[in-house]
């Protein structure tokens, strides 16, 4: 998989040092996310927390993320290795009572239009 992806990687910049190794980031990004562990958690061996945070920024500016994403789902979908089924379970969804539009405190809730009904079905 490392093959497919450092040539979508970034270069170093052409002034100031050389970037950390991308691998070794791109690994602290993925521990961070399959953790759910704070930046400031990262193992040693990853690397520097702010350096992995930094790039994750950087790299979502800069469309690297959606590269990696296209490159990989392409990838899968001409090896037939992907499945595109999708399920979105809406029990976890809340909105806040202010969101469902309940009246505030002190405020008289604003006049609705009168409601006047059509006459088109009794000409028709």
């Amino acid at each position: 998989m490392w093959g497919r992806i450092e040539p979508l990687m970034p270069a170093d910049p052409v002034r100031g040092r050389r970037w950390a190794d991308h691998r070794r980031t791109l690994e602290a990004i993925a521990w961070k996310y399959r953790t759910s562990s704070p930046w400031r958690d990262l193992p040693d061996e990853l690397g520097s927390f702010q350096t992995a945070h930094k790039r994750l920024l950087r790299w979502a500016v800069d469309g690297t993320w959606e590269k990696i994403l296209a490159s990989v789902l392409a990838a899968a979908d001409a090896d037939d290795d992907i499945d595109w089924t999708v399920s979105v379970d809406s029990t976890v969804v809340r909105a806040h009572q202010h969101a469902a539009g309940a009246r505030k405190r002190g405020r008289p809730a604003p006049a609705s239009p009168p409601i006047t009904r059509s006459d088109a079905h009794a000409a028709g």
